[in-house]
């Protein structure tokens, strides 16, 4: 296979170099990792990519702990991928085995795990660009890139919405006429699902357990998009997302559950314009709308949790997802833990303690000490007696498509349940090189 390393005897063996890109609409995150070790050679992330953006295009750059803000122009995801092509070029870093990608939305045509770069595998990511407007055309645009630029290398392709392909039919059904939803595809994927697999199959490991046992909530809870997950025998078995990200939770500027017939309103009202609709319910809603100020959470919860008290926006923001926390729990019972990942779930404190607040019928108890002072990650804040654990962990989708890029590519399955090789620990405060994703 072109682009593997080849062992003494002539066998292809996996790659040891994967570089991992994980495109948001105006930002390019990339990790060079050496495999199956999971070094992290250097990783960062490339800003305000496209056309023309008021402030500069820069590229954060990170290797050896030393963290360097490089200014380029990057008119496309494309341009992005030259940039840093040229800075490992610079630093002598070695040249990529192989490059995985994450892409948002695989739609019918991708529901399995991963799957590598073909012929066929390119033809299809055209039925699957609009699925995510925002998100997908960038990224298959960055894929084409690369091929172009380094045909020799393979490309694995992995989807947030595969890892909830195992969703049961009751769960990921709406109730829409059956030749509406086969013609058109509707249905429910989910998402942030690179991310679930990754702190459920960590959360795996703390516990001592097989992934194959473990029962669990995961609460990806990011500064942009949110969405928990029922995870049974270490499967997906519901996603608060659906059809698209704009379901579930209350997020940063998406309203999350929202009547039907409000949509039809709201469109009557925009004189039938589906676009204006559209940037509403994603973009000016969610808690944007809701406190008419901020898009960030934890401005609203400012100094909640040391004596102050909530607000309305606060109130709405918490009450979805403790009603989400609590209807996962009992589809996941009996839970082994409830995992907190991504910026608000692991450093806001107060979030964590609303959403445990109250339940304890379902073996929930919070150590609110532990819980206020987490310095490093992974932790577990939940007391001693606790029967569910209460783990945070910080995520890693680069590292988790790096294992799953180098399963592929070696031939194993990319949901191998053996033991994460290392432990991810990370300060809360680190904070640098963020991206949402959807």
């Amino acid at each position: 296979m072109a682009g593997l390393l080849t062992r003494s005897d002539g066998l292809a063996t996996a790659p040891r170099h994967v570089l991992v890109f994980n495109c948001g609409s105006s930002s390019l995150k990339y990790s060079l990792l050496e495999m199956p070790s999971e070094r992290e050679i250097t990783r960062g992330e490339a800003q305000r990519v496209g056309p023309v953006t008021a402030e500069p295009a820069r590229i954060l750059h990170r290797r050896d702990g030393v963290l360097e803000t490089v200014f380029r122009e990057m008119p496309s995801h494309v341009a992005a991928y030259d940039a840093v092509r040229e800075l490992f070029a610079r630093d002598g870093l070695p040249r990529p085995d192989a490059i995985g990608h994450r892409l948002v939305h695989g739609g019918r045509e991708f529901s399995g795990a991963a799957s590598r770069l073909t012929p066929e595998a390119d033809r299809a990511l055209d039925a699957v660009a609009e699925l995510a407007p925002i998100h997908n055309p960038p990224a298959i645009q960055l894929v084409r890139g690369c091929r172009d630029r380094a045909p020799d290398l393979p490309q694995v392709l992995v989807f947030d919405t595969s890892f909830h392909s195992t969703i049961g039919d009751a769960a990921r059904t709406y109730a829409l006429p059956q030749a509406i939803r086969e013609g058109l595809g509707i249905r429910k994927y989910g998402f942030h699902g690179i991310s679930h697999q990754y702190v459920v199959s960590e959360a795996a490991r703390l516990l001592g357990v097989p992934l194959t046992e473990l029962n669990a909530v995961s609460c990806h809870l990011g500064s942009g998009g949110a969405s928990l997950c029922a995870v049974v025998k270490g499967k997906s078995a519901d996603n608060t997302m659906g059809y698209s990200p704009l379901q579930g939770l209350i997020m940063s500027t998406r309203c999350g559950d929202l009547d039907p017939a409000l949509t039809l309103q709201l469109l009557a009202r925009a004189g039938g314009d589906a676009r204006a609709v559209e940037q509403l319910l994603n973009h000016k809603s969610g808690v944007l709308g809701l406190s008419d100020r901020t898009a960030d959470i934890r401005d609203v919860l400012a100094g909640y949790g040391a004596g102050g008290t909530l607000d309305e926006v606060g109130q709405t923001y918490l009450w979805r997802q403790r009603k989400y926390v609590g209807a996962y729990l009992a589809l996941a019972a009996p839970a082994r833990a409830i995992v907190f990942t991504d910026t608000i779930g692991e450093t806001v404190p107060a979030v964590r303690a609303a959403l445990c607040a109250g339940l304890e019928a379902f073996g929930v108890e919070l150590d609110d000490a532990a819980n206020r002072s987490v310095q490093e990650l992974p932790v577990d804040v939940a007391r001693r007696e606790s029967r569910v654990r209460l783990l945070v962990i910080a995520t890693n989708e680069e590292l988790a498509i790096a294992r799953i890029t180098h399963a592929v590519l070696n031939g194993e399955s990319a949901t191998d349940e053996r033991p994460a090789i290392a432990r991810t620990t990370r300060a809360v405060s680190d904070g640098d090189l963020a991206t949402e994703g959807a």
